[in-house]
């Protein structure tokens, strides 16, 4: 979720030199810092997922509950929420944070997020499902499994195309372990667990990585062999902040994580800017990120693990950040918020080349008020956006950019 007092910042020199838009500005250690976004920003994180008929589910926070609704007419309107969690908790669903929903082949949802318990700054990774088409949802789990009240966040959740449904998320409990043994430890770890029952037992907690970045979600996507895929920001030795990807196995082979961008962007804080990551039919990579390293832009490229990504392309410079990206076919799409004078702009960029090329980018919707990062959505060979703002969530069909408010 982005502020405006914030994102103008960007705008003046002293951010520009420090190349650190929309982030908190802490050194990596500082995890009680790198969360106060969370506590303090309107709670305008919110997931959005269609089902195999064409009908969009919306998972919001209000009032400390997870609720879902759900529209059959592409936003239009929206049917009366289902709570998900009956006990009120403090959830985060701001900053990069909010909660995920995701349809299994025989039409579960299911819905996970990150409650702040006492004390502050700490996170547990909670999951419910629902089994008769989200009239009611089962109750909470928690798939952390260490009780310890560490910092964690920043869930994804997926179901891929083997039906595993697998759930990834930033974990510092290997970097508390390790400051209690005297020893150092950059950044958080990465930690995923799944379940091959839709649902109803989930693995214990697996290591991706070891020294991720804190405070940048991460993304999670179906590869066409049937696994998951994860791209997310390291921390590499000397604060080096690019990103890494890795295949999700749940077969029990090792997960071998690998470098994915090289912009050798040196920071001792928290970019708060997470990757987004579409995989096609065809195997390619397409991946967005942000970077300063030669002043803050956002960059498209096709991704080939352990080298430097293909057919790069800045995408936007000051002002634009936490973009997204989809595939269907040969048609890629590329969608951010850039800062505005009037507040925020929604920006696209389409490719119908598999992402050789780009057309010139256009502006699809405005807001005065706060925005929260775009989701881009496929469905029957058509892409949205979902973007929820301070005046209210609009789905937009890239097509026509045609809006929908519920």
């Amino acid at each position: 979720m982005l502020k405006v007092p914030r994102a103008l910042c960007m705008l003046l020199p002293v951010l520009l030199a420090c190349a650190l838009p929309w982030t908190v500005c802490a050194r990596p250690g500082d995890a009680h810092a790198m969360r106060m976004d969370m506590e303090t920003e309107p709670a305008l994180g919110v997931g959005a997922a269609f089902d195999a008929r064409g009908r969009l589910w919306l998972a919001r926070v209000q009032g400390g509950h997870v609720l879902v609704s759900r529209s059959d007419d592409l936003g239009k309107t929206f049917g009366k929420p289902v709570m998900v969690n009956p006990v009120a908790e403090k959830i985060y669903a701001s900053g990069e944070s909010r909660p995920e929903i995701a349809v299994g082949p025989q039409g579960q949802i299911y819905v996970t997020w990150t409650a702040q318990p006492n004390p502050q700054w700490t996170g547990y990774i909670r999951l419910a499902r629902s089994t008769d088409g989200g009239q009611h949802f089962s109750a909470p789990i928690m798939l952390n499994r260490d009780p310890a009240a560490v910092t964690r966040g920043f869930d994804s959740l997926v179901v891929a195309g083997n039906g595993d449904l697998v759930v990834a998320w930033i974990d510092a409990g290997e970097r508390v372990k390790a400051k209690a043994a005297g020893a150092d430890y950059r950044g958080f770890a990465l930690d995923y667990a799944w379940s091959g029952d839709a649902g109803q037992t989930f693995t214990a907690p697996r290591e991706v990585a070891a020294h991720t970045c804190e405070c940048c979600r991460t993304t999670i996507a179906r590869e066409p062999g049937g696994n998951a895929a994860l791209l997310f920001r390291m921390n590499y030795p000397g604060d080096i902040r690019d990103h890494a990807f890795a295949v999700l196995r749940t077969d029990g082979k090792a997960v071998v994580p690998a470098r994915a961008t090289f912009s050798g962007w040196r920071v001792a804080a928290c970019p708060d800017q997470g990757p987004g990551l579409a995989i096609g039919s065809n195997g390619t990579l397409h991946g967005v990120w942000y970077e300063a390293s030669h002043g803050p832009a956002i960059w498209y490229g096709q991704l080939d693990p352990g080298h430097p990504p293909r057919h790069t392309l800045k995408l936007g410079g000051p002002g634009a950040g936490h973009a997204d990206v989809a595939v269907q076919g040969r048609d890629v799409w590329v969608a951010w918020n850039q800062v505005s004078a009037k507040g925020y702009q929604l920006m696209l960029r389409a490719s119908h080349d598999d992402g050789a090329t780009f057309g010139a980018p256009r502006a699809l919707a405005e807001s005065a008020a706060a925005v929260y990062s775009p989701q881009l959505l496929v469905h029957d060979a058509h892409a949205y956006v979902a973007w929820n703002t301070g005046d209210g969530f609009r789905l937009i069909a890239i097509g026509n950019a045609a809006e929908a408010k519920p």
